[in-house]
């Protein structure tokens, strides 16, 4: 069974830093694509980023050049780096994972807070 866990959220003052982690179990995690999305509340959920399983990247317009996600094969773990976060940055962050037969996992979430 797969599973995900995400960490490293927390309360930020606008213009610092965060490195999210989602790891992963239960699946060959260097044959999938993980990816980043968030929800603000009243909002719907929004990618943020996705790397695949050969380290091909994208971003959000909104996130671009400010945050980057990476990914460690040996211990089955996808991070995002957020670097400059504002306000508007804040909410739950949550990590999707795709197998190659095209079935996605949830994590639980982690929640990001921006102060200004």
């Amino acid at each position: 069974q797969v599973q995900l866990v995400e960490s490293g959220g927390g309360l930020v003052q606008a213009g610092g830093s965060l490195r999210l982690s989602c790891a992963a179990s239960g699946t060959i995690f260097s044959r999938n694509a993980v990816g980043w999305y968030r929800q603000a509340p009243g909002k719907q959920r929004e990618l943020v980023a996705r790397i695949t399983s050969g380290a091909t990247t994208n971003y959000a317009d909104s996130v671009k050049g400010r945050f980057t996600i990476s990914r460690d094969n040996a211990k089955s773990t996808v991070y995002l780096q957020m670097n400059g976060l504002q306000p508007e940055d804040t909410a739950v962050y949550y990590c999707k994972l795709t197998t190659i037969l095209a079935n996605d996992y949830w994590g639980q979430g982690t929640q990001v807070t921006v102060s200004s």
